[in-house]
């Protein structure tokens, strides 16, 4: 399978995540080691007690990029690339994490003393220089940010507590001793390769409890502050539809040009892509407007990404080695859609306005296993069960039945900008009664479906086997909650009066 070829620089962060994650690669991904220490352990057979207290699974960082508000245009490349350096830290504590599972059980400060500790220091230290570039700008930066430079460590178990933020205590203590090795623990499955957590293929996540049968879930249960569809039977009520493909060209990177333009691997994850044939950190508006296109109407040169799925089959993909991939846990077969429906649709409320060209969204959030589900938007569902959907597992569908993820975007625009110092700020989405908050404009509102053909894992034991899971950030351990979606508006101007026209005059459009 092929790959973004562009040729871009490696930045000096991204080389010393290969380095330590060089040591970590086991089975073309992350070794991963069980979330519990033993007490007990014969390393050639299966005997084994366990501790009752949890281990450190992951790492829970505070997200600085979405606290931050009012950056100076001429800093937001600066402050973009601060930020995306404090990722490659977050991601190379979580490898040392994930690789000293041994010392960890011999000592109890480990991960306090040799991980989060440190990790705070290097982030104060960024945090510091985004302040000040913010300042030399003429912005003002927020005193308080200096607060969001501690981590901490979150067992299995624990629930995400909404903002990351519970200081730089360790949640680790209920480790017990007997390993005096502080080495790294290569084998990371307790001596015979077959860990309880990691499904035996030497990465964290999906586990178990992350999937749900279908038809478990209740209808029209789907709990979520987002996703809110604009269209109804009032206002304006036409659809656009633009066929862009299915990532034909395969067409793939783990760059993220809204988050972090101008930074390689900067989502630290892989990405599909459809529609502009110019996506990678370092393409320009310019790039994008003069970029060949995947869609059928050759007028819509816009970008539409989200994170590959995977089956995590043992498959070696283009990407087995790399940063973005295998190397920091991304592993196995990417799939394709069967189908990927773009769709433009209305408000309940009134007619819509044109969206700015190079209009920029980012819906839902990478980070939600830490950050909470604030941001959290994308649903899961199964084809002939679209009324029951969820957010935070993954669906287990029968026979027959094709896994959906569907996305409703932010249609609401302040009028003004194409985009925010945290990517967030200059879109909302619709409230309850399908209007936009004050100060806000309704545009069209994309609503992304994609269907996958995904033999349906089992459930046994308390382990799944040959799951599939969504690319995500390592620490992030593949959570069906972080998936996300994106979207680069790079229409010329008379399609997109088109697409406007059309919905306001109630018709089915493409």
């Amino acid at each position: 399978m092929g790959r973004n070829t562009r040729k871009r620089r490696t930045p000096l962060a991204t080389k010393i995540v290969a380095g330590a994650a060089a040591l970590a690669v086991g089975g073309g991904g992350l070794v991963w080691a069980n979330f519990y220490a033993s007490a007990h352990e014969e390393h050639g057979g299966h005997n084994r007690t366990r501790s009752a207290g949890a281990q450190v699974a992951t790492i829970d960082c505070p997200d600085v990029g979405q606290k931050i508000r009012d950056v100076p245009d001429r800093a937001r490349g600066e402050v973009d690339g601060e930020l995306a350096t404090m990722d490659s830290q977050i991601t190379n504590a979580y490898q040392r994490l994930a690789t000293t599972r041994r010392a960890q059980a011999g000592d109890s400060q480990f991960v306090q003393n040799s991980i989060l500790g440190p990790l705070k220091d290097r982030r104060k230290a960024i945090i510091d220089r985004i302040q000040l570039e913010i300042n030399r700008a003429g912005g003002r930066a927020d005193d308080n940010l200096d607060e969001l430079a501690a981590c901490q460590g979150r067992p299995a178990d624990q629930q995400q507590n909404g903002d990351g933020q519970d200081g730089d205590g360790q949640d680790g203590d209920g480790q017990d001793g007997g390993g005096q090795d502080d080495g790294q623990d290569q084998d990371g499955q307790n001596g015979d390769g077959q860990g309880q957590d990691d499904n035996g293929n030497g990465v964290a996540g999906p586990v178990a409890d992350d999937f749900i049968d279908i038809n478990d879930v209740q209808p029209n249960s789907r709990n979520s502050r987002n996703g809110l569809a604009a269209d109804g039977d009032g206002g304006s009520t036409g659809t656009f539809t633009t066929d862009c493909g299915v990532n034909e060209n395969n067409l793939f990177n783990s760059d993220n040009l809204i988050a972090a333009p101008g930074v390689d691997n900067g989502a630290h994850h892989t990405h599909d892509y459809v529609g502009n044939q110019d996506n990678d950190a370092f393409s320009s508006d310019e790039d994008l407007a003069n970029a060949d296109t995947s869609c059928q109407n050759q007028g819509d040169r816009s970008t539409y990404y989200w994170p590959v799925l995977r089956l995590q089959d043992g498959t070696q993909e283009f990407d087995a080695n790399d940063q973005g991939g295998g190397a920091e846990g991304n592993i196995g077969k990417i799939l394709k859609p069967a189908q990927a429906e773009l769709k433009f649709v209305g408000s309940r409320q009134g007619d819509v306005v044109a969206m700015p060209k190079f209009l920029r969204i980012i819906t839902g959030d990478a980070k939600s296993f830490t950050n909470g589900d604030a941001n959290a938007n994308t649903s899961w569902s199964c084809s002939g069960f679209e009324d029951r959907q969820v957010t935070d597992k993954y669906p287990l569908c029968p026979e027959g039945s094709q896994v959906l993820r569907t996305t409703n975007f932010q249609s609401c625009w302040d009028g003004q900008n194409i985009d925010s110092a945290n990517h967030r700020d200059h879109m909302a989405f619709v409230q309850e009664d399908g209007s936009c908050p004050e100060g806000f404009q309704a545009v069209p509102q994309l609503q992304v479906r994609l269907a996958y053909d995904i033999p349906t894992p089992t459930v046994e034991n308390g382990q799944v086997r040959n799951p599939y899971a969504v690319d995500s950030f390592p620490e992030q351990l593949h959570k069906p909650i972080t998936d996300h979606n994106d979207f680069i508006n790079v229409m010329d101007e008379d399609l997109m009066n088109e697409v406007v026209d059309c919905i306001n005059r109630g018709e089915d459009c493409q």
